[in-house]
C-alpha cells in the first residue's frame, strides 16, 4: 500500500482518468458502431464529423492510438462514400 500523500493522491488520480477514459472510449465505440450500422446517407452526413471528432478527442489524450484513429476515420469514410 502507498506511505507517501502523493502517492496517494496519485492512486487517487489515476482512478478518476481511468473512469473518465472508460467511458469516453465506450461513448465513442458506440458510435462508431451505430454509424457504421447507418444506411440513411442524410443521417450518416451529419453524425460522421461529430464521430470523428470524438476520435480525434481519444487520439489527442492518448487513449486510443492516432494511427487506430485514422484507420477508423478512413474505413467510415468509405463506409459513407459507399451508401
Amino acid at each position: 500500500m502507498a506511505h507517501h500523500l502523493s502517492a496517494k493522491k496519485r492512486i487517487r488520480q489515476n482512478e478518476s482518468r481511468r473512469l473518465r477514459n472508460k467511458y469516453a472510449a465506450r461513448t465513442t465505440r458506440n458510435a462508431v458502431k451505430k454509424l457504421r450500422h447507418t444506411t440513411d446517407k442524410a443521417v450518416a452526413m451529419e453524425e460522421y464529423p461529430k464521430v470523428v471528432s470524438m476520435l480525434d478527442k481519444l487520439a489527442k489524450n492518448n487513449v486510443i492510438h492516432h494511427k487506430k484513429a485514422a484507420n477508423l476515420k478512413s474505413k467510415l469514410a468509405n463506409h459513407l462514400n459507399n451508401l
